[in-house]
């Protein structure tokens, strides 16, 4: 799984990143708050971890405008204030969870997988985008035109693709996400499925492309 750290403390910072890639995260690490908005507005995460003090912009104001946007990613706050209001705060801002420091690793890890379970039960079992439906339970592309079934790559990289519709998704993050940051498989695999998945969504007649982007990734786009 892949989360973005937002952390100013260099020292617990690189401890935590130590911590997590032991435990088989993917760690973006940043250390202000208007760098965290870049890398949510550009990256695909399965949870976040968010200081509130930070430089540039805190925590409270990345969080606001990430739900503005309509992210609904899982997000811990971070902070060493542990006063009501500033919990109070920070969950009516949307936050999901918070921790206040000092804290046990072992606490932060096992909330840290709370909230990544808590986020799969919610997802609804059917996305959709444009004319099509993609069904999780039954791996199915369908729209009004004919539908099939995916293979177990193939559902997976739609699955990312239609769920963060119209962002660009580099190929680190579909080998990261889908075959695994220690995976032997080279880059080029991830055109490869790309093109498979054209030939699907032709098939199943959607108005919908998967745009490449030079040099950045792939991104599902609505044709006209």
């Amino acid at each position: 799984m892949r989360l973005l750290l937002a952390e100013d403390e260099r020292e617990l910072s690189n401890a935590l990143v130590t911590v997590l890639k032991r435990n088989n995260y993917t760690v973006d690490a940043v250390y202000d708050g208007e760098e965290a908005t870049d890398y949510l507005e550009t990256g695909v995460y399965d949870a976040v971890i968010l200081d509130i003090m930070m430089p540039k912009k805190d925590g409270i104001s990345v969080l606001k405008d990430l739900r503005a946007a309509g992210n609904r990613v899982p997000v811990m706050m971070l902070t060493a204030k542990a006063e009501i209001d500033d919990r109070v705060l920070g969950l009516d801002t949307g936050a999901d969870d918070y921790l206040a420091k000092p804290f046990a690793m072992k606490e932060l890890l096992a909330r840290i997988r709370a909230l990544c379970r808590r986020q799969t039960e919610i997802q609804d079992n059917r996305l959709v985008f444009s004319n099509m439906t993609l069904d999780r339970s039954s791996y199915e592309l369908a729209s009004q035109n004919g539908s099939l079934r995916l293979a177990n790559k193939e559902f997976q990289m739609m699955e990312l693709l239609m769920a963060n519709p119209s962002q660009v998704i580099s190929v680190e993050q579909f080998m990261d996400k889908i075959w695994g940051f220690d995976s032997e498989a080279e880059m080029n695999v991830v055109w490869v499925y790309v093109s498979y998945l054209r030939k699907r969504l032709t098939a199943v007649g959607a108005k919908a492309q998967i745009k490449a982007h030079r040099n950045q990734g792939y991104s599902l786009e609505e044709t006209k």
